[in-house]
């Protein structure tokens, strides 16, 4: 029994499973507080799998316009399981928390900015680890939030199989979001639907990741008015090392979520490397997230650790 368990072992560690794209949301200030759709695996899971997750994330938020200004942290708490309920369907349900808390991020920030020579755009000219958002065409004018909740989300996602070959597979998904914050300056509740379409192709050690969906939200309650109907595409690439070593790096594009005479109004760029590490059932990521484009409507940094086994 013993030796069967550790050819067993043995085996899913020389072929470990495919764990697909990153596990990590959105982190620009209006598409991490709403329903963005995640670039997804097109391939489904083995029939009656169950993966189970969890991941901490903490971004920088720093934006100075004409319009508006923001100067903040936000970090997010998720956990949620996949279930393969059928070889072509498959269904997902998350629980996040996202919170303005003190990280201390500036200081890496400063650091990688001056390491690389990168303008800091006059952040260097205000007090750091500073909670102020002020949009005064909304009337919206916070200080020293820190310790409110941001949102507080539930999100159920169904995927179905539409084509699953050895190489390549592609998936449809929908999401029903839903954000509850009873107090405090971000108060609010609202549902929000999402459809997307994932497609997925291996080809030996690389892996080829792609989403195209958009999001619908019938009634948008938020500090400043969001768009009804909004779009996101995403493609990501992993390479897998002998071992159990994988290294990604995916782009997030997300439409404007706001009709806001500001940069709020165009679209948001992450560009994502991580670091997965395999384990027989299970593995852990390590995500860094930055922005490029428009710099007044993206995490100036974020960082992602997270957690997944299989079932």
């Amino acid at each position: 029994m013993g030796l069967f368990l550790w050819r067993t072992a043995f085996a899913a560690q020389s072929h470990p499973q495919d764990f697909g794209p990153l596990k990590t949301y959105a982190q620009s200030p209006l598409q991490s507080n709403s329903l963005s759709p995640q670039l997804r695996s097109g391939f489904a899971l083995p029939e009656e799998t169950v993966e189970f997750y969890a991941t901490a994330a903490t971004a920088s938020i720093w934006a100075e316009t004409p319009e508006y200004r923001a100067d903040y942290y936000q970090s997010t708490f998720s956990t949620g399981f996949m279930w393969q309920v059928t070889a072509g369907w498959q269904l997902e349900l998350d629980a996040s928390w996202r919170i303005a808390l003190d990280s201390h991020l500036d200081n890496l920030t400063f650091g990688f900015h001056n390491l690389f020579g990168i303008s800091l755009n006059g952040r260097e000219d205000v007090p750091r680890h500073s909670f102020d958002l002020s949009i005064p065409e909304y009337g919206v004018e916070y200080t020293d939030f820190k310790g409110e909740t941001l949102t507080r989300t539930l999100t159920l996602y169904s995927g179905w199989q539409i084509l699953d070959r050895p190489r390549e597979a592609l998936s449809i998904g929908a999401s029903l979001y839903y954000n509850y914050v009873d107090a405090g300056p971000f108060h609010n509740h609202n549902l929000e639907q999402a459809l997307q379409l994932n497609y997925s192709y291996h080809q030996d050690r690389h892996r080829f990741h792609a989403m195209f969906g958009g999001v619908y939200r019938h009634d948008p309650a938020a500090l400043i008015p969001y768009n009804t109907l909004t779009y996101a595409a995403a493609a990501g690439w992993q390479y897998q090392f002998n071992g159990p070593h994988r290294v990604l790096l995916e782009y997030h594009y997300y439409e404007g979520a706001s009709e806001a005479t500001s940069a709020l109004s165009q679209a948001s760029n992450e560009i994502l490397a991580g670091y997965r590490y395999h384990f027989p059932t299970s593995v852990v990521e390590l995500v860094l997230t930055e922005n490029v484009f428009n710099m007044d409507n993206s995490p100036d940094v974020a960082i992602t650790l997270g957690y997944r086994q299989r079932w």
